[in-house]
């Protein structure tokens, strides 16, 4: 009888009106970090990445050997509104970015966090080196980590309220989560193992729940079709992640550079908020989240993921951490979280890309570009493509009918076919990552202009092969937008659709 009455008690108690939402503080912090990212997102050149979207866009599918059909349907909607602007193209990343910024101060509130506790967590997540800036780029954690805060979201407020439409709410965005990343799945078993250590294990016998896993499948299901029968390419992905995971430290790195992704006060409130959601009984009714963080980087770890694969549940646990700090009104508290609070908007003003093209180093290899990947993989573009024009211009008019371009990456490719009407180019192909899924070159291609790659690795394939131009771009990417050779290759050995299964490469 005791046990029973302590939880309705429990129950009354997070069934309480919240407080009043910070609504002037986290829309100045939103409106600030909005107008950081609209500052930045027009600096350099497109990402890699962001044209392989737009090229995947303009061959849209269920599926794609890297990725689900989001991203490429977002890069083709923007595409059609403002062809090739960079900056349309990005608006959508700012959005979502700006939205998890309010969504992570609603979840602070969700917990009962006062207006203070709040505005301490949508200062978080707007310092972060990488949930704020991630939000210049259209990339898949962009949108990935913004449905995470969303479900986690959606999901604490139904610990307090039990309301089940929420749980569908969540499952709708599980669903299209799904069609981005292959990752939330883990987020879903850890919060399972977290309610049944410490519940409510209500949640996992609710229909609603079971309902919307349902919908997350039949979702789902037409891409898994898609990767069944194109031998589960989005998993075998995984190994490719963990061979450049490698080149960073590979596990040694990887607890460090997730807390160094949160920020100095994200990262601060990061660790306060686990210890929280263990020991503070305010919290008790969540600490089902408390795990969450800890089982994520187990599994990431062993399974040689990217440091920010975690960073998607980061809100929920920093705002539990800024609920309990902002709880007591001791003034010490106040002295250490202003100059905090400093020195997370310096660092992360200094994250974003406002430097001059003048002011960075180029760099002579691949190994020297390490972190900086998404500094020198916006250079050399349209250097690129004008070489690639001028070989294809030096090819006799006469011989031009059955030529085809052939780029070692995947951003080449990308890059060259976001070129190619402007330069004149012809179709462009890569047996590298989801453009080797575009299809193969047709069996008339006799002579290719191959972009990039190793004479040793080319030369087998054709009769001929000669070196007709170079890409060279000062701060381009080594091997991808620098010091780059273009061959033209003749005679393949064999018929094009022989070869290319057997040149596919993730």
């Amino acid at each position: 009888m005791n046990d029973l009455m302590k939880t309705q008690v429990r129950h009354e108690d997070i069934s309480e009106p919240r407080p009043p939402f910070a609504v002037v503080g986290v829309g100045v912090v939103a409106v600030l970090s909005a107008i950081a990212l609209l500052a930045s997102v027009g600096r350099y050149g497109f990402f890699g990445d962001e044209m392989y979207f737009v090229a995947a866009g303009r061959r849209l599918a269920v599926s794609y050997a890297d990725q689900g059909p989001v991203l490429p349907a977002i890069a083709r909607l923007m595409d059609l509104l403002a062809p090739g602007s960079m900056v349309a193209l990005r608006i959508p990343a700012v959005l979502v970015t700006v939205a998890a910024i309010v969504i992570s101060a609603q979840i602070a509130r969700e917990f009962g966090g006062s207006r203070r506790a709040q505005v301490l967590t949508a200062i978080a997540y707007a310092t972060s080196p990488f949930l704020l800036v991630q939000g210049v780029l259209l990339a898949t954690n962009t949108i990935d980590t913004a449905l995470w805060v969303l479900i986690s979201w959606l999901l604490i407020r139904w610990v307090r309220t039990r309301n089940d439409l929420l749980l569908l709410g969540a499952a709708l965005a599980t669903a299209v989560d799904m069609q981005v990343k292959w990752l939330i799945p883990f987020f879903w078993i850890a919060v399972a193992i977290g309610a049944l250590c410490f519940g409510p294990r209500e949640l996992l016998r609710r229909p609603a729940l079971w309902a919307g896993a349902a919908l997350v499948l039949l979702v789902t299901l037409p891409s898994l079709i898609w990767q069944a029968s194109h031998d589960w390419p989005q998993l075998r992905l995984g190994a490719v992640v963990a061979q450049e995971q490698a080149t960073i430290g590979g596990r040694y790195t990887w607890l460090p550079l997730a807390i160094i992704l949160a920020g100095l006060l994200g990262g601060a409130l990061l660790i306060y908020g686990i210890v929280t959601l263990f020991r503070w009984e305010p919290l008790r009714p969540y600490r089902f989240l408390a795990p969450l963080p800890l089982l994520l980087a187990v599994v990431f770890l062993v399974t040689d993921g990217r440091p920010y694969y975690a960073a998607g549940c980061y809100a929920a646990i920093m705002a539990a951490g800024a609920v309990r700090w902002t709880d007591a009104s001791a003034r010490w508290r106040t002295y250490v979280t202003i100059p905090v609070v400093v020195l997370s908007v310096a660092t992360v003003l200094f994250s974003l890309p406002w430097r001059a093209e003048s002011d960075i180093t180029p760099v002579k290899d691949e190994n020297e570009v390490g972190l900086a990947l998404d500094v020198y993989g916006k250079f050399g573009w349209p250097e690129l493509a004008e070489s690639t024009a001028t070989a294809y211009q030096a090819i006799p008019e006469s011989e031009r009918a059955g030529v085809v371009i052939v780029a070692d990456s995947y951003w080449q490719a990308s890059a060259l076919d976001m070129f190619r009407e402007k330069y004149g180019l012809p179709a462009v192909y890569s047996p590298n990552r989801g453009f080797g899924y575009f299809g193969a070159p047709p069996d008339s291609a006799t002579t290719v202009l191959w972009v990039g790659g190793k004479e040793a690795d080319i030369r087998p394939l054709f009769g001929a092969m000669t070196p007709i131009g170079r890409a060279d771009a000062t701060l381009g990417f080594p091997g991808v937008t620098r010091d780059v050779t273009i061959w033209r290759c003749d005679r393949p050995v064999n018929p094009w659709s022989t070869t290319w299964p057997s040149l596919l490469h993730l």
